[in-house]
C-alpha cells in the first residue's frame, strides 16, 4: 500500500497538465538563461572594451540617479495621497480615491513627448511667459527637461500609482483600528502617521517602489528621447550601431543584474516580517480636516493627478486636433490593426497558457508546478530590451538550424522562418507579460473552493470536463481582466517592439516613438493619445474597485 501511495502521488505530480506546464515554463525561461549565460562568455573584443572605457560608467551613474530620483518621488508622492484618502476626509475625497489611479494610463514615453513640447523653449509655456514679461531667451533661467532630472519627474509621475495602491491598502487593512487607538491615547494626526500608519505599511511601500524602478530600469522611450545614456540604449547601441550581439547580451546581463539587485533588497527589507490581514476589517474613524489643512490636502491630491494626467490628456487632444498626424488615412489604419493583431494574439496566448499553468498547479499534489509558475513570472521583472535580446540569439539559431535542415531534405532554403515575422515577437511578449495573467488566473482559481472539483469528479467528469464545465464560466470574469491588462501592456511596449518588430512593420508606440524621435511632436499625439485611450480600460476598471473599497 506505501508504495501504491508514493506511485499514484509520482503520477499525479507528474500528469500531462503538469508535464504540459513544466515544458512552457522551460520554453519561456530560455530568454532569462541566455541574457545571464552570457557574462560567461569571453569573445566580445574591442566592443566591450570600447563600451565600459567610455560609456559604461555613465550607464551606472545615470541609473544610480535614476533609481534614487524615481524611488523618492513615487515614495513621497504615492504614501502622502494614499494617507490622505486612506485616513483623513476632506472634500473631494471619494473622487481622489479612484482617480488618482488615473496616471497610470500613461506611459512615460508619452509624458515625455508632452512635456517637451509643452516646456520647450517655443513651447507654450515659455512663449507666454516672455510675452507676459518681456522676457528674451538671456532674461531667465528655465529648467531643461530632457534631462536625468526630467526623467525621473516622468517616471515619479506615471507610476507612483503602483505605491499609492499599495501603501492605500496596507493603511485601510493594517493602520486603521490601531491609528483610532492612537488618537485616544492622544496623539494627533500626524504623530499616528509616523508612530503607527507608516511602519506597518512600510513593506506594501517598498514593494511600491519596487515594481515602480522595475518599471523605470525597463524603460526605453523616456530615457531615448531625452537622451539620457542607460543599460537600455546601450544595449541598442551595441546591437544595431555596432552590430556586436555578445556586447548587447552582457549589457542586458548587467541590466538584470539590476533587477535582482531590487527584487533581493525588497525581499531583505521585509525580513521574516510576516503581515497577515485576516477578514478585511472596517477602517478607523477618518480625521476630519477643516480650513487650510482641507485646502493643502486637496492641492496634495490634484497635483499628482493633474500633472500625471490631466494637463497631458489635454495637451494631447490640442496637439492632436490642432496639428495631428498627416498619415492619419490608410496608414493609421494599418497601425492600429498592427497594434490590435499583436496584443490580441499576445493576451489570447497568455491567457490559454495562463489557465494550463494555473489549473496544473491547482491539480498536482506536489511544489513543481507551483515553483514553475513563480519561475515563469520573473519574466516581468525583466526590461523588453533584455527579454529581446534572450529571444533573438536563442530564436534565431534555431531559425539557422531549421533552415539548414529544410534546405538538405527539399534543397530549397526558406531563409528564417520565425524571426522576421510575429511569432518571436509574441513569444517575447508572453515571457514578458504572462505573470499579468497567471496572477489573475490564479487569483480567480483561488476563489474556486475544492469541494467544487470533488463535486464534479464525484458525477464522474474528468480533469478536463471539469475545467470547461465548471471553472472555465466561473473564471470569465478573471480571465476577461487578464487577457484585457495583458492586451494593453502590449500595446504600450516599446523596447521589445523596436528590437523584434518584422521588417516595415509598426505600431502605435513605435509611429510615436519615430516621429517624436524627428521632433514632429504635434504628429506624434494620435498615435499617443489612441495608445493613451487604450490603456484607459483597464485602469478605469480598477478605479472602479478602489472606489468601492471604502
Amino acid at each position: 500500500m506505501p508504495l501504491l501511495s508514493s506511485l499514484t502521488r509520482l503520477r499525479q505530480a507528474f500528469s500531462p497538465l503538469t508535464l504540459a506546464g513544466v515544458l512552457c515554463a522551460l520554453v519561456l525561461a530560455v530568454p532569462v538563461g541566455v541574457v545571464a549565460g552570457s557574462v560567461f562568455i569571453g569573445g566580445t573584443g574591442e566592443t566591450w572594451a570600447h563600451l565600459a572605457a567610455t560609456v559604461l560608467p555613465e550607464f551606472i551613474t545615470n541609473t544610480l540617479i535614476m533609481v534614487l530620483g524615481v524611488g523618492l518621488g513615487v515614495t513621497l508622492l504615492g504614501v502622502a495621497c494614499a494617507w490622505l484618502t486612506a485616513m483623513t476626509e476632506f472634500p473631494g475625497r471619494r473622487f481622489f480615491e479612484w482617480a488618482l489611479v488615473l496616471p497610470m494610463a500613461m506611459p512615460a514615453y508619452v509624458l515625455a513627448y508632452v512635456y517637451t513640447d509643452f516646456l520647450q523653449f517655443v513651447g507654450p509655456l515659455q512663449s507666454w511667459l516672455r510675452e507676459l514679461f518681456g522676457w528674451t531667451r538671456a532674461d531667465y533661467w528655465f529648467p531643461e527637461v530632457r534631462s536625468v532630472g526630467g526623467a525621473c519627474a516622468m517616471f515619479s509621475l506615471v507610476l507612483y500609482p503602483y505605491v499609492y495602491m499599495l501603501a492605500r491598502s496596507a493603511f485601510l487593512e493594517r493602520a486603521g483600528s490601531l491609528t483610532e487607538a492612537g488618537r485616544a491615547a492622544g496623539l494627533d494626526p500626524w504623530a499616528c502617521f509616523w508612530r503607527i500608519s507608516l511602519p506597518l505599511a512600510r513593506p506594501a511601500i517598498i514593494a511600491g517602489v519596487s515594481l515602480a524602478l522595475m518599471e523605470t530600469l525597463a524603460d526605453f522611450g523616456t530615457v531615448s528621447y531625452f537622451a539620457v545614456q542607460t543599460f537600455t540604449t546601450g544595449i541598442f547601441r551595441a546591437w544595431f550601431s555596432l552590430g556586436d550581439r555578445l556586447a548587447a547580451a552582457q549589457l542586458a546581463a548587467a541590466l538584470l543584474g539590476c533587477v535582482a539587485l531590487i527584487l533581493l533588497l525588497e525581499k531583505a527589507s521585509r525580513g521574516r516580517a510576516r503581515h497577515s490581514a485576516g477578514p478585511r476589517a472596517r477602517p478607523g474613524r477618518r480625521a476630519v480636516l477643516r480650513g487650510w489643512t482641507a485646502l493643502g490636502a486637496m492641492a496634495a491630491c490634484t497635483g499628482p493627478l493633474l500633472a500625471g494626467f490631466g494637463l497631458p490628456a489635454g495637451l494631447l487632444l490640442r496637439m492632436a486636433f490642432k496639428d495631428g498626424d498627416s498619415q492619419l488615412g490608410s496608414r493609421y489604419l494599418e497601425l492600429v490593426n498592427n497594434s490590435v493583431l499583436l496584443a490580441g494574439v499576445t493576451a489570447i496566448c497568455a491567457v490559454l497558457l495562463a489557465v494550463l499553468l494555473g489549473y496544473a498547479a491547482r491539480l498536482a499534489r506536489s511544489r513543481i508546478p507551483a515553483a514553475l509558475n513563480r519561475l515563469v513570472g520573473l519574466g516581468y521583472a525583466l526590461p523588453g530590451s533584455v527579454i529581446a535580446v534572450g529571444v533573438l540569439i536563442p530564436v534565431t539559431r534555431f531559425d539557422q538550424w531549421l533552415a539548414a535542415l529544410i534546405q538538405q531534405v527539399s534543397g530549397h532554403n526558406p531563409g528564417l522562418l520565425l524571426t522576421g515575422g510575429i511569432a518571436a515577437l509574441v513569444y517575447a511578449y508572453l515571457v514578458r507579460y504572462l505573470t499579468v495573467a497567471l496572477g489573475t488566473v490564479e487569483s480567480g482559481l483561488a476563489r474556486i473552493t475544492p469541494s467544487m472539483d470533488e463535486a464534479a469528479r464525484s458525477l464522474g467528469a474528468g480533469r478536463g470536463s471539469t475545467l470547461a464545465r465548471v471553472h472555465w464560466p466561473l473564471l470569465r470574469g478573471s480571465l476577461l481582466t487578464a487577457g484585457l491588462l495583458v492586451f494593453v501592456d502590449v500595446m504600450k511596449e516599446l523596447p521589445a517592439t523596436l528590437v523584434m518588430r518584422p521588417f516595415n512593420f509598426d505600431t502605435l508606440a513605435t509611429q510615436a516613438y519615430t516621429l517624436a524621435s524627428d521632433e514632429r511632436l504635434s504628429e506624434a499625439a494620435t498615435a499617443s493619445l489612441a495608445i493613451v485611450l487604450v490603456g484607459l480600460l483597464p485602469v478605469i476598471l480598477l478605479s472602479r474597485r478602489i472606489g468601492r473599497a471604502r
